[in-house]
């Protein structure tokens, strides 16, 4: 038996065909003989069942193209806690710290940006290696600094680096996915961001009993180990059918959808849908004047992407996670290691309810996680500014108001894991066409880290200025403010092929006339698979 494009799929077997080497795409013992009754419902010929495989090798490549990702949240999660001993080793002053912190964030959206067109000319794949690169380099250049300077350095690379890995990873999730799974796979990344986060809480911890000018290079120079295992991933990952079809390899393509499809019937839509959108594509305007000078309906997807990319900043996650020792000690926590424990608790709980939104993304969907995640966001804030002012002013117990502090602070970051955390990249990854996809998604992060680079580099000015309670103040208003877009200017996407997705925002072919359609009007077109 012969499956119609697969190439020499069915060249050896074993752990060479699982590798990508011999059996790049499939192998024929992992295929169905012809089943009557597929044939019937899928209404071609030859219909073929591919095992339950298709499913779990999709989950394994979604998991190897977000390992990039765990390099970003422990870069956050670490710098926390090093940024403590790098003050004492290299005595540098506050306004240092806040660039050395907030630096990361204005340096990877120089990565997203250049990601966009660097994707799209040597493949997702390739741009998943090369991010982990530039990483590594940046790693060991900042664990070797002898100054701050040098460690500005590394700073630099190791940021361009982790702007490559956060563009990529999402684009490549949502091309590879069928759309009754994008969504839970979609947010794989903000998972690998948490458990990175989490690992560099535990590695200050690990770590801090070593001496001053050995503890915080070490601390860095451990963040090099998991992009190490992005070696591996290259070789077991396949390329993106869609970038496979803008460059005309559409049997290569259709390889890679049969791997990751049940049906060959399935495998043969989603090549259409694709083919389709690849047409389109070829006659639109260039992507950047297109982007620069939206048609109405490319303004709506931009509003909607870009502005939730913002808001998941502008709430203040980021300034909480590095400067949660601050925070922790303006509560009344006083020793060093109390203050890394603490540290740890908010780790575990990002960790714990990013796999609970990964399990109800799909079910539940995307806009009612947004809305439940950003009502949260904004009551967690608001007590904990109301805790923090109280303390101040002798009003509240210390025991109390350090639970409390604790209580907010962990609650702040479980709602942002369950909601906007990881649905602002699933969004973004599956609202664009096809011919936009990579550069308005590399944008979107361009905007995040902006926001994010803003916030951490003027945190403790503010603080300073108008108290650390003022500050989380000023990001409960921001938070409520998200609440009234999510509702007004969000649409629901679940369950829909990124195809029709474009639909819910109008026709966005640029072919003739633009066609308004409604968003309700949208769940019309969804068809059960």
């Amino acid at each position: 038996m012969e499956l119609r494009g697969a190439g020499t799929a069915a060249n050896g077997g074993g752990m060479a065909g699982f590798l990508g080497r011999k059996s790049r795409y499939v192998r024929m013992d992992d295929v169905l003989p012809p089943d009557p009754e597929v044939e019937k419902e899928d209404g071609v010929g030859g219909g073929v069942r591919v095992r339950g495989g298709a499913r779990r090798h999709v989950f394994l490549c979604s998991v190897f193209a977000s390992l990039n990702h765990v390099l970003l949240g422990y870069d956050v999660g670490v710098m926390s806690g090093c940024i403590i001993f790098i003050q004492k080793d290299l005595h540098i002053d506050e306004v240092q710290q806040e660039v050395l912190v907030g630096c990361l964030s204005f340096i990877s959206l120089l990565g997203s940006l250049a990601a966009g067109r660097t994707s799209d000319a040597i493949g997702r794949k390739r741009t998943i290696g090369l991010a982990a690169a530039i990483f590594q380099a940046g790693a060991a250049v900042m664990a070797l600094a002898p100054s701050f300077a040098a460690l500005m350095a590394g700073r630099l690379l190791a940021g361009i680096g982790i702007g490559f890995g956060l563009m990529v990873a999402p684009v490549y999730i949502s091309e590879i996915s069928p759309a009754a799974l994008r969504g839970s796979l979609a947010s794989l990344p903000e998972i690998f961001i948490s458990f990175g986060i989490l690992l560099g809480y535990v590695s200050n911890l690990a770590f801090a009993g070593l001496p001053d000018h050995v503890n915080w290079r070490v601390m860095l120079a451990a963040g090099i180990l998991p992009s190490i295992s992005v070696a591996y991933v290259l070789t077991v990952i396949p390329e993106s059918p869609r970038w496979l079809v803008m460059q005309g390899r559409t049997g290569e393509a259709r390889a890679v959808l049969l791997t990751v499809t049940e049906t060959e019937g399935e495998a043969q839509e989603r090549l259409a849908e694709i083919e389709e959108s690849a047409r389109v594509t070829s006659a639109g305007k260039a992507v950047w004047r297109e982007i620069m000078r939206p048609s109405p309906v490319v303004r709506r997807m931009m509003l909607a992407g870009l502005g939730v990319q913002f808001f998941q900043q502008a709430t203040g996650i980021d300034a909480l996670v590095y400067y949660s020792p601050t925070i922790f000690r303006d509560a009344g926590i006083a020793t060093e290691g109390h203050l890394l424990a603490a540290t740890v608790a908010v780790g575990l709980s990002k960790t714990i309810f990013i796999v609970i939104a990964i399990l109800l993304v799909d079910r539940v969907g995307r806009k009612p996680l947004l809305l439940i995640s950003t009502v949260g966001i904004t009551a967690c804030l608001a007590v904990l500014a109301a805790t923090l002012s109280l303390l101040s002013r002798g009003a509240l117990p210390g025991g109390a108001a350090i639970a409390l502090a604790i209580l907010t602070v962990c609650g702040f970051v479980a709602f942002f894991s369950v909601g906007i955390g990881p649905i602002n990249m699933v969004l973004s990854s599956e609202i664009y066409p096809l011919r936009l996809r990579a550069q308005a998604v590399g944008l979107g992060l361009a905007v995040n880290r902006l926001t994010s680079g803003a916030v951490a580099m003027s945190f403790l000015s503010i603080c300073r200025a108008v108290s650390v309670a003022g500050a989380f103040t000023a990001f409960a208003a921001v938070s409520a403010l998200s609440v009234a877009f999510v509702h007004w200017f969000v649409p629901e996407t679940s369950g829909k092929t990124l195809e029709e997705i474009e639909l819910l925002f109008g026709d966005a072919g640029g072919s003739g006339g633009e066609v308004e359609v409604e968003l309700g009007d949208g769940e019309h077109l969804v068809h059960e698979r």
